[in-house]
């Protein structure tokens, strides 16, 4: 097997999920649905959204949620702090990767972007 493995394809230059040995590395992702469109409606919708779309890049890889060890958040506006973690929590209800969640200017028009990184040792 080839030290890398890709999976997937974008539009810019990156590969949703990229894996290592036995680790799961996702890309960014973002509230857009497989038509193109971003969600709107606010930081509930669309971290439901981008953690659907993460789970969605780990299956690509044989990987799922339960694998995720360590996530990283980039929120809009911190206000919306509570809003995404009510809906992060209903992802990760039991025994929840590390988090570092940080307020930033992302790159579209959004409110939330989430990478995910998984341990899912090859079988």
């Amino acid at each position: 097997m080839s030290r890398k493995q890709v999976f997937g394809s974008s539009h810019v230059p990156l590969s949703p999920a990229v894996r290592a040995g036995d680790f799961v590395f996702v890309s960014g992702q973002v509230p857009v649905r497989a038509d193109g469109t971003v969600v709107d409606g606010g930081i509930e919708p669309q971290t439901r959204q981008v953690l659907e779309n993460v789970k969605a890049a780990l299956a690509l890889a044989g990987a799922t949620m339960d694998d995720v060890v360590k996530t990283t958040v980039w929120i809009e506006d911190a206000r919306d702090f509570g809003g995404m973690n009510k809906v992060y929590g209903s992802f990760f209800a039991k025994e929840p990767p590390a988090r570092t969640t940080v307020e930033s200017r992302l790159m579209i028009d959004i409110k939330v972007e989430i990478e995910a990184v998984a341990y899912a040792p090859v079988k």
